[in-house]
């Protein structure tokens, strides 16, 4: 795997969000378009393919979601601990869940002093990444 800086941190994973993406909008494209064209003999079992493939593509929205609220709750509570053994401090509230997302890849020399200025200079996670000088790679979050 490559070092890991700010142009190459996102990751995807093809089989996710590319593959299984194609194939649940082509279930949902393909159950309408067979409730459009149906017999009315077939149309309530039309109907409950349709209905299944709504419930798997709101179901794919939801498994992410969750699975990242879950990670951001992880990442605030290890930066905060993170934060508490540098500093003997936790982290300041007015830090926004984006602010430390991204200042979880600054390494912990640079970490305490861009916190705080992230607060003062009310910085986007985009920014706080980019202000970064040593990148501490986060190889668990996809």
């Amino acid at each position: 795997m490559q070092e890991q800086n700010f142009k190459n941190h996102g990751r995807m994973v093809p089989g996710f969000h590319y593959l299984c993406g194609l194939l649940i909008l082509a279930l949902l494209i393909g159950s309408i378009v067979n409730l459009i064209m149906t017999s009315h003999d077939n149309l309530y079992s039309a109907s409950l393919i349709l209905l299944i493939a709504v419930i798997i593509f709101i179901l794919s929205y939801y498994v992410r979601a969750f699975a990242l609220k879950a990670q951001d709750r992880a990442i605030k509570a290890e930066e905060n601990f993170r934060h508490y053994l540098l500093t003997g401090k936790p982290m300041s509230f007015d830090l926004k869940m984006r602010q430390i997302i991204g200042l979880r890849f600054a390494s912990d020399d640079e970490f305490p002093a861009l916190a705080e200025k992230a607060v003062a200079d009310k910085m986007d996670e985009k920014e706080i990444k980019q202000s970064i000088v040593s990148w501490k790679a986060d190889n668990y979050r996809v």
